[in-house]
């Protein structure tokens, strides 16, 4: 599937594994999730559609329901909450951000 990034950012950080944008900084110095956001994108672009996506069951693939716009997400990985939002389109998937939320799915910490 054809994979398309609004923000470069998010492609820099899949390509080279590091950014200097503030908002994932702090996330390259965790090899554990920078692991799980390539496997992400890259179990993305080997499947022929979005509903393939529910066949990886580390993803939790889902679509956001409450949105103005239609956006899914996958959980980049299984023990942490933050979660890769994107927008699914006729020519693939288009990655939109990382969200970076603490309360999702009842963590209270």
């Amino acid at each position: 599937m054809k994979v398309t990034f609004k923000d470069e950012v998010l492609l820099e950080l899949y390509e080279t594994g590091k950014t200097k944008d503030k908002r994932y900084k702090n996330f390259c110095k965790n090899k554990k999730f920078i692991t799980g956001y390539i496997r992400a994108i890259k179990t993305m672009y080997n499947v022929d559609s979005t509903a393939d996506l529910k066949l990886f069951s580390f993803l939790h693939y889902e679509k956001l329901k409450h949105q103005i716009e239609t956006l899914c997400s996958v959980r980049i990985v299984n023990s942490m909450v933050e979660r890769l939002l994107f927008t699914e389109n006729n020519d693939g998937i288009e990655v939109e951000l990382i969200e970076i939320d603490s309360t999702h799915y009842g963590n209270k910490k």
